[in-house]
């Protein structure tokens, strides 16, 4: 058998110690589990699995988010062709995931992910805005099966209401099995479909947003993986690329809105602190995600591009040196080249109306 390299040895110990800490997480929960448990399960040293993560609740963090990756909804007859169906199946496999009693292993696993959350502010308001992307993933869906009445008109804060009651009941249902109903939580969603708030796309304040600078450079980035398809995306498409720390998720949609509506649209989400939160970033658009393509059809889908760049390889092309959980930078890209680009707040709203001088694509706005 051929020695594997240091590369190949790293990944190897990796899924070792990611194999064992589920089964502990699974077994004792997140604040009874041991790292010298979690070595002894990988029969690797504390040392080794300390080099692959940082701490405890990163290795936690990242077990959650490689199951949620891994996890297949079971198979259901079809995807919705309203928004009433397919909130429903979007509900149906959300509740699928409930602890049936509270012996259930997964129930163990998930328990600690609340109090991590709220453990410390950075992570708190990394969960919120990853909340509000999530909803604009879902509104974005909704938008495209039933298209708004009105000019400008979105239906986020029905997605944002239907991700309340999920969350919502995942927290009873954790907290108290077999209390929840689900085909309570399925129907209470279906009905969200009707609601009808007042919830029409607010143009930013274009006088506080800095133009973006035209500019005709090179564009040579790797490719990304779109977590919401599941599938590497090439970068080089005409369009907007907006790079974007935690705390600054929400600011995609002022570049989806501004964009034209043939433009790929990607959000290159970067972090401080990759070890952490990155997981923490993969497991919420994974939970929603997983379940959104098996329950709305595929020409429905976002089409917003969600890439990780944990490395900041992709925010070093586009100019960003380092990145932080503010950061909040974009570039338009045309003919294989970045057209324009801005780094000041407000940044994708400047790109994604930006229009080029001779003949170039315009702005809806």
């Amino acid at each position: 058998m051929a020695r594997l390299n240091r590369a190949e040895q790293q990944a190897r110990n990796r899924a070792r110690v990611l194999a064992a800490a589920g089964d502990e997480f699974a077994e004792h929960g997140f604040r009874d589990a041991k790292v010298d448990r979690i070595a002894d399960r990988a029969e690797l040293t504390r040392g080794a699995v300390y080099s692959n993560f940082p701490g405890k609740r990163a290795l936690y963090f990242s077990v959650l988010a490689e199951t949620a990756e891994r996890a297949a909804p079971p198979p259901r007859t079809g995807p919705g062709t309203t928004a009433a169906t397919a909130l429903g199946a979007l509900a149906r496999a959300w509740v699928s995931r409930f602890p049936l009693s509270d012996s259930d292993e997964s129930l163990r696993a998930a328990a600690g992910l609340t109090p991590e959350v709220l453990s410390d502010e950075p992570t708190r308001r990394a969960f919120a805005q990853l909340m509000r992307l999530d909803a604009v993933l879902l509104g974005l869906s909704l938008e495209a099966l039933e298209p708004p009445a009105e000019p400008g008109g979105r239906r986020v804060r029905v997605a944002e209401t239907v991700l309340t009651t999920l969350y919502g009941a995942g927290q009873t249902a954790a907290a108290a099995p077999g209390f929840v109903d689900p085909f309570n939580v399925v129907r209470a969603c279906e009905r969200l479909a009707d609601l009808n708030p007042d919830d029409v796309w607010p143009l930013p304040h274009v006088a506080h947003i800095p133009p973006a600078t035209p500019v005709d450079e090179g564009w040579a980035p790797p490719e990304g993986f779109d977590a919401v398809r599941r599938r590497t995306v090439s970068l080089a498409d005409d369009g907007v690329v907006a790079v974007l720390g935690l705390h600054r998720l929400e600011a995609v949609e002022e570049a989806l809105r501004a964009a034209p509506g043939d433009a790929a649209v990607t959000a290159v989400v970067v972090t401080a602190d990759p070890a952490e939160l990155a997981p923490l970033a993969r497991l919420a658009v994974a939970d929603l995600c997983g379940c959104l393509r098996q329950a709305f059809p595929e020409e429905a889908w976002p089409r917003l591009r969600v890439v990780f760049d944990d490395a900041g390889a992709i925010a070093a092309a586009a100019g960003v040196a380092s990145v932080e959980d503010t950061t909040e930078a974009a570039v338009r890209v045309a003919g294989g080249r970045v057209v324009a680009r801005s780094d000041d707040r407000g940044a994708g709203h400047a790109v994604g109306s930006f229009a080029r001088a001779r003949g170039g694509d315009r702005s809806r706005r």
